[in-house]
């Protein structure tokens, strides 16, 4: 099982390399979208990124609604749950 901390290292880790994200600019509060810079096909992306890395499914819909860093980890966190 996963604790939220290491889910966000490793989402830090696939912003920071995957999408040239500084990592200081990586926060809970943080939007995706306007303050780290990602988009729509960024999102499509990461999130299968965060497959490879869970071995989980992740359906698109899941996806829609997050809008921040913290959005992530409690999508991821429910995910690893299951």
């Amino acid at each position: 099982m996963q604790s939220r901390e290491q889910i966000l290292e490793m989402l830090t880790q696939i912003l920071v390399d995957e999408f040239e994200v500084d990592a200081e600019d990586i926060t809970l509060e943080a939007s995706l979208y306007e303050e780290l810079d990602l988009d729509s096909i960024d999102a499509v992306d990461l999130v299968i990124k965060l497959q490879q890395m869970t071995g989980k499914k992740i359906k698109p819909e899941e996806f829609k609604a997050v809008r921040t860093v913290d959005d992530v980890v409690s999508a991821i966190e429910g995910l690893v749950k299951e």
